[in-house]
């Protein structure tokens, strides 16, 4: 059984079937992506001359009270954050009785596709977006909500590198959250969800920073943690394995990143990054040391660059080369290595009082060979 496979009544055909410009502005285009209660169009803003994503409700849920709160609420939780790694909303709206959300296009791809094309990234890369997502979340954990559904898919990398969090569709304010409530229903991707989650205990900012850390592990090793031919087996191992060494996966992992993204990945929230801005912490202190100990000069023949978080990035690929600060403003002339060129002053330093100490020595022995000889022919007058 394919777990990330949706069930045949999930067709969306429905929604291309009714007049694809909703509310006399936004013309839907083509698909971009569905879930099991929304689908999500790229569109263009008749208004403002602007592409668009609109996501739409799915019909089953649209004619439900309770889905339609939530996904009014969504809307309202989304708008009110202004984070440059958080999707902007830009309306809600209704339509012939689907409710819809249009976002800003961003265009590039989702992490997951990444992931698919190239397997495991380079660990700059890997903690560069990782990083961003982790800024996002953490400000949606300063704004008291809870994604709840954080994976590949929902993390969208543009061409310039940006990294945005998308989907909050069943995200949970905080002051909403009981602390002995119990749900019979799980919601959130299994591969990534939480060991709480997976138990139906109420989620918390560290049960985003569970997802985000499988997230990180499966960007450092090309695999996700746990794999399982079903929910409820995924479900335990998330609950009771501990996940393989990344080490053991891709040794080039560092060991301070493998422990960052264990920590992340603890079983008991308690003992994980008490929210995603402390991950966001812990991975920009990393980065810094990582670069210090990169250090060297990138090839400067390859196409054009960009910043992506404190690395420059092959525009092309997204591959890191070595970090931003240290390119040479002059192509093809990179700055010598400080600890280079420090040596090189000590060893002209030492060199030049060694040579000035010989030729005092040699002043003061030549003078005292005269002085020597006269004592010895005053006391040795010759016959």
């Amino acid at each position: 059984m394919d777990i990330d496979r949706l069930p045949a009544w999930y067709n969306n055909s429905a929604y291309m079937s009714h007049p694809t410009i909703l509310n006399n502005r936004y013309h839907l285009q083509s698909e971009l992506g569905s879930g099991g209660m929304a689908v999500v169009y790229r569109a263009r803003d008749l208004m403002l001359e602007r592409d668009v994503a609109v996501k739409v409700l799915r019909e089953m849920y649209s004619v439900d009270p309770d889905f339609r709160h939530q996904f009014r609420e969504e809307a309202k939780a989304v708008a009110s954050l202004s984070h440059p790694n958080i999707v902007t909303i830009h309306d809600f709206g209704l339509h012939e009785e689907h409710l819809f959300i249009v976002m800003e296009f961003v265009s590039g791809t989702d992490l997951k596709a990444i992931f698919k094309q190239r397997g495991r990234l380079d660990i700059g890369e890997a903690v560069s977006l990782l990083h961003q997502a982790a800024e996002g979340i953490g400000f949606a954990h300063d704004a008291g909500l809870v994604h709840c559904d954080i994976k590949p898919q929902n993390l969208l990398v543009a061409p310039s590198g940006r990294l945005k969090v998308v989907d909050f569709g069943i995200a949970r304010a905080l002051a909403t959250i009981v602390p002995d409530e119990q749900s019979e229903v799980v919601w959130g991707t299994p591969k990534y969800f939480s060991p709480e989650q997976a138990g139906g205990v109420p989620p918390t900012p560290a049960s985003d920073v569970y997802a985000l850390g499988v997230v990180l592990y499966e960007a450092l090793t090309g695999a996700v943690p746990f794999q399982a031919d079903s929910v409820e087996e995924l479900a335990r191992l998330h609950q009771e394995t501990l996940p393989k060494s990344p080490r053991e996966l891709n040794p080039r992992v560092p060991a301070s990143l493998e422990g960052i993204t264990l920590r992340a990945m603890a079983k008991a929230p308690a003992a994980r990054f008490a929210n995603a801005n402390e991950l966001a912490s812990a991975l920009n202190d990393f980065n810094g040391g990582y670069k210090r100990e990169a250090g060297g000069v990138g090839d400067q023949s390859r196409g054009s660059r960009m910043v992506m978080g404190s690395f420059a990035v092959d525009q092309q690929n997204l591959e890191p080369v070595l970090p931003a600060t240290e390119i040479s403003s002059k192509a093809g002339d990179p700055p010598e290595p400080q600890g280079v060129q420090r040596a090189g002053r000590d060893r002209l330093g030492f060199d030049l009082v060694t040579w000035l100490l010989a030729l005092l020595a040699l002043i003061f022995v030549g003078g005292l060979i005269p002085f020597w000889l006269w004592v010895y022919f005053f006391l040795n007058p010759p016959g």
